[in-house]
């Protein structure tokens, strides 16, 4: 069985150490961002959370969605970038939680959404982690897991091939949603983007 605070330092430090110039490095990113929120078909006044928030850059679009009469939380396991979600201001769009989205401080069904950006490759134990988002979400609520490139250009990027076995490809991520109380209603790899949208189980 894995150690799943040995997983949670390797999370720690592998962002820790970058969370300074994250945003610096993926300058062009916001639209792609705007683009995967409005997949989520939110509504104003809905409750959503970014799960690994990261640097909060899908904060500011997911509040436009809700408006202010919406929530809008960020969750991230490293202090380092929710600093740095702070420094970049995106506090103001939401409310910012130190909080292992495999255990979130959350009631069930409590939310309308889940936004997760690079999130589902830093999962410890996926389908595990996902039952636990999909426990937080009412039925019919929405899961968006996206990254700003696709799967190729992601790989080509960090210099290696992309393998069968990867969670991301459609044939691994459907049964694995659908295992974890979510169904898929959309998917799309692209170089210019990387995303799958999922629907709660009744």
């Amino acid at each position: 069985m894995r150690n799943m605070s040995d997983d949670h330092t390797h999370v720690q430090e592998f962002f820790g150490a970058r969370a300074a110039d994250w945003d610096a490095r993926f300058p062009d990113d916001g639209p792609a961002y705007a683009a995967a929120v409005s997949g989520l078909g939110l509504r104003e006044g809905d409750r959503v959370l970014d799960a690994g928030c990261g640097t909060g850059r899908a904060l500011p679009p997911l509040r436009a969605a809700v408006g202010p009469s919406g929530v809008v939380l960020g969750a991230d396991l490293t202090p380092a970038m929710l600093q740095a979600a702070v420094r970049a201001g995106r506090d103001r769009d939401g409310q910012l939680l130190l909080a292992d989205v495999a255990a979130l401080p959350l009631r069930a069904e409590s939310l309308d959404a889940v936004f997760g950006a690079g999130l589902i490759s830093h999962l410890p134990d996926p389908a595990e982690n996902l039952r636990e988002l999909a426990r937080v979400v009412r039925p019919g609520g929405t899961l968006a897991l996206f990254h700003p490139i696709g799967r190729a250009a992601l790989a080509a990027r960090q210099g290696r091939q992309i393998t069968p076995d990867d969670l991301r490809a459609e044939p691994n991520l459907r049964p694995l949603l659908a295992g974890s109380g979510w169904r898929m209603t959309s998917y799309v790899d692209e170089d210019i983007r990387f995303l799958a949208l999922a629907v709660r189980d009744a």
